[in-house]
């Protein structure tokens, strides 16, 4: 599969909770990843960072794991709903080992950044101004009366 060809939707990013809280472990879907890569890299900074919440300082990476198997969150890839991503999805098993040794860098577990929703809540940019800021009576730009402009 190619990341030209996304499903109708985008890709889809299971969030499970390790703890058996719910049923089928499953407790939310995250849809629109327009590429597979963006699911992949939304799926292991959800991974990472909820690896980091279960980490306490001074422990051993197998306690991190345990932790994590215990309360974490894990992520899986998936074309739609009810269809897993193969080969190509990010699976956490892959990388929990390197995870829980080594700490991750606020970078590393920004899924927020990565989170397809944010796109839905803050829409296209609407603050669009005709003339730049300080042109106007009283700006603070070089035509202004403010700190920057004339006196």
């Amino acid at each position: 599969m190619s990341d030209l060809f996304a499903p109708e939707g985008g890709f889809v990013v299971r969030i499970l909770d390790l703890s058996g809280a719910s049923e089928d472990n499953i407790v939310e879907e995250i849809k629109g990843f327009p590429t597979m890569m963006h699911a992949n890299a939304f799926a292991r900074a959800y991974v990472r960072d909820s690896v980091e919440r279960c980490r306490v300082p001074g422990t051993a990476s197998r306690e991190v794991l345990a932790a994590w198997f215990a309360f974490g969150e894990d992520a899986e890839v998936a074309l739609a709903p009810e269809i897993g991503a193969g080969d190509q999805g990010w699976r956490s098993a892959n990388e929990l080992d390197d995870f829980a040794a080594h700490p991750a860098s606020e970078i590393e577990r920004d899924w927020r950044a990565l989170d397809p929703r944010l796109e839905e809540v803050e829409g296209p940019d609407e603050l669009e101004d005709d003339e730049p800021a300080g042109d106007e009576p009283g700006g603070d730009g070089p035509g202004g009366d403010g700190p920057g402009g004339r006196a």
